[in-house]
């Protein structure tokens, strides 16, 4: 699994001009799955997301997470994470997960956040989404579950 991962102050995502999901101060998780991932992979990411030290401490210093903040987060599905774009002109999305196992591992992450006593707002599913966020720092991470970067 890959997440882009984003510090925000605000994050909300639309879907047919309707918000559908909304967070204050946390983080907005762009979550991508690949067609080699599994349940492990998920929790993989979750817990290392929860506790990514990307929020300031008293002294100005990245020490504290989202945990430790009591933040929300944003969840988003993004198949594109997996686009490879290393031939030619148009990504190959062969990479990416199809969409059944797609959406279940993207739903086992959200439960597991949820699991841990976090907020959790989510986009939907195969749908054409308007995702604005408020990029707090900014700070912007990549996360993958197989740590190829």
């Amino acid at each position: 699994m890959r997440a882009v991962v984003q510090r925000v102050s605000h994050s909300k995502v639309e879907v047919h001009n309707a918000v559908v999901g909304e967070i204050e101060a946390g983080l907005m998780v762009l979550l991508g799955v690949g067609r080699e991932d599994d349940l492990e992979d998920a929790e993989y990411l979750v817990e290392k997301i929860l506790n990514l030290r990307i929020f300031e401490d008293e002294a100005g210093k990245m020490n504290r997470s989202l945990l430790d903040i009591e933040g929300e987060l944003m969840v988003i599905s993004q198949f594109t994470l997996y686009g490879d774009t290393r031939k030619g002109r148009r990504p190959s999305f062969v990479a990416a997960a199809p969409p059944e196992k797609g959406e279940a591992l993207y739903e086992e992450f959200v439960q597991k956040a949820q699991e841990a006593g976090i907020r959790v707002a989510t986009g939907r599913f195969k749908h054409h989404m308007m995702v604005h966020l408020i990029n707090d720092g900014p700070v912007t991470i990549l996360i993958d579950s197989k740590k190829e970067f």
